[in-house]
């Protein structure tokens, strides 16, 4: 419980640190992304939540809007940071330790500005035009389904720096089977739950981003890093989503 505690206090910006349940020892942050897709629900919930309550009552163009921005102060666009350090670091770098370094630099460059805007151009319209019920289900699934997807770097790849030079001085440890089984049951619960079996394929996309993804971090740094976590879990919930509007839009759904 612990670990989970950590999760909730590392990928949320909500004073959950107040709470005497929620005070872990630092060692339980090693293990906070084989709990990513617990704190999902919450993130999840707030975003749908927000945009389901919005959009009974404002044009669901606001609705989706307001959604967006609801996910980036629970979070503290900690996810946001992480994909633009990781276009920037792409972007900019020629060799592992300058893509490192890049990546570690609290500025944003013209990639990661670039990135960003694309990214945001993208997730709305694809939310919008999935369209309200479908999209708040969507996004109830799409949240902890692609942090699950996102933690399992760690079996594949190596942390690319050491814990002196990481940005939160944490290493993540290696999913063991007891947290990927928690992991998975969060993760896919909402899925199965939630969304009609049709819709399960669109999980195939946020697969192969994931694979590509993976390719090319062991490619450029030889491993991953904290940055690559947040890009790899928004680059895979916005494949997701593309899944889910190539379904709907061959009646598949």
């Amino acid at each position: 419980m612990k670990d989970i505690a950590a999760a909730f206090v590392f990928f949320t910006r909500l004073p959950f640190w107040r709470l005497k349940a929620f005070n872990v020892p630092n060692e339980c942050y090693r293990q906070v992304i084989n709990y990513w897709s617990v704190a999902g629900w919450l993130t999840a919930g707030v975003m749908s939540g927000v945009l389901w309550i919005s959009a009974q009552i404002l044009p669901l163009q606001v609705a989706v809007i307001l959604a967006m921005v609801s996910r980036l102060l629970i979070t503290g666009a900690l996810h946001e940071d992480g994909l633009a350090d990781f276009f920037d670091g792409l972007g900019g770098g020629t060799t592992r330790e300058r893509i490192l370094e890049i990546m570690k630099d609290s500025h944003i460059g013209t990639y990661g500005v670039l990135g960003l805007i694309f990214y945001y151009l993208i997730l709305y319209n694809l939310l919008y035009q999935i369209g309200l019920p479908l999209v708040c289900l969507a996004i109830l699934s799409a949240d902890p389904l692609c942090k699950l997807i996102s933690s399992l770097v760690t079996l594949f790849l190596p942390y690319a720096r050491t814990a002196e030079t990481s940005k939160n001085k944490v290493v993540y440890k290696i999913m063991s089977i007891k947290p990927f089984v928690i992991s998975a049951i969060f993760g896919l619960l909402p899925l199965i739950l939630l969304l009609n079996c049709k819709s399960w394929s669109a999980v195939l996309l946020p697969l192969i981003v994931f694979a590509l993804l993976v390719i090319i971090m062991k490619k450029r740094i030889g491993g991953y890093t904290g940055d690559c976590c947040g890009a790899m879990f928004l680059l895979t919930e916005l494949s997701f989503y593309l899944g889910i509007v190539i379904l709907q839009n061959c009646d598949f759904i």
